[in-house]
């Protein structure tokens, strides 16, 4: 069960911050179907960041002596550089968008299909290969929470709990989840995110109480684009072995789902990403996924194609978003461009 819930929470994490990404980007009257193409750009530049600094040896004393505070400084530099990376990718949108007022959803299509041709165009040319991988070691070596790490013996039992949250995890999960927490507040109980809000609601009485609508749409995009791009590192570095090659398995799609069926509300968000996350774990995992903990891994011998168990998350988002869609309320103003002289 412990092994469920940790694989479940490595699909759900990355779904969940993305699907938040969206509705920065939506709540403030912009559709951003661009979250695919951000997720690929971010864990392009983060698995880039991590190999460069690699190479310049910069934290190589920290991981030979086993520091693991400076090696989650050095993960917590590269989620924001990700982040960073995936703000300044998606202000291509925001200026489309915004400034030139053109169709949101071609513009967002444009971008998910140029970031992977960029990325693969880029690592072809840096290591003449389709998979651009950290320049020593793996992700779970570097990066990854052991019992080690907080003085315990290998084999010490930390019991249900502690090996479940303590043992083998990644602190970019509870950095997402804490993250993730932070934003749902300032989204829904600060002036920030009031002002935001009624920007994709009705940008003309927010413009006429002295909100800056342009400006609000652009800090919608950004902040999306930041928790995008960060999403896609963590992806990358939690599923893909710290690896980029132009694909996150749909994970931007997939988020997009969850955030019309959460109904672009942060708690229903999380729901739904945990019911996204757990048929992603089963589909990705299923042949090592001990249930019971008895040693039957019955899901494999169940004599189900392995196929179908690959197709379960995106059967299931078919079928959810059948069910649901019509009780969605988006945005009012979502994918309008605003015009001063509209009333």
């Amino acid at each position: 069960m412990s092994f469920l819930i940790q694989q479940t929470l490595l699909f759900m994490v990355p779904l969940m911050i993305v699907a938040l990404a969206g509705v920065f980007a939506e709540r403030s009257g912009v559709i951003n179907l661009a979250l695919e193409g951000i997720m690929i750009f971010g864990a392009f530049t983060g698995v880039l960041f991590v190999r460069t600094v690699q190479e310049i040896g910069l934290f190589e004393s920290a991981y030979l002596n086993g520091n693991w505070g400076a090696l989650q400084l050095f993960e917590i530099l590269a989620m924001l550089v990700a982040g960073i990376m995936g703000s300044v990718f998606s202000l291509l949108l925001a200026f489309a968008a915004v400034s030139l007022k053109a169709d949101q959803t071609i513009g967002g299509t444009a971008l998910n299909m140029l970031a992977p041709a960029l990325v693969l165009f880029l690592v072809r040319i840096m290591v003449n290969q389709n998979t651009l991988m950290m320049f020593k070691g793996d992700s779970a070596g570097w990066f990854m929470l052991k019992k080690t790490t907080f003085g315990f013996d290998k084999d010490a039992d930390l019991g249900f709990f502690g090996n479940t949250f303590l043992n083998k995890v990644y602190l970019a999960t509870y950095i997402c989840l804490l993250i993730y927490i932070i934003l749902s507040i300032i989204l829904y109980f600060t002036k920030f995110g009031l002002r935001l809000r009624s920007c994709g609601e009705n940008p003309q009485a927010s413009a006429s109480l002295g909100i800056n609508v342009y400006k609000m749409r652009y800090s919608g995009v950004i902040i999306s684009g930041f928790l995008a791009g960060m999403g896609g590192f963590v992806y990358a570095l939690t599923s893909s072995n710290c690896s980029a090659n132009g694909d996150v398995a749909g994970f931007g799609f997939l988020a997009l789902a969850v955030m019309i069926f959460g109904n672009w509300k942060p708690l229903n968000i999380a729901g739904g990403a945990l019911l996204f996350g757990l048929f992603k774990c089963i589909a990705a995992c299923y042949s090592t996924l001990d249930i019971n903990g008895d040693g039957i891994f019955w899901l494999k011998e169940v004599g189900i194609s392995s196929n179908v168990y690959r197709l379960l998350p995106y059967v299931i988002t078919l079928l959810v978003l059948t069910f649901t869609s019509k009780k969605s309320r988006a945005p009012k103003a979502e994918g309008i461009p605003y015009d001063k002289g509209t009333r």
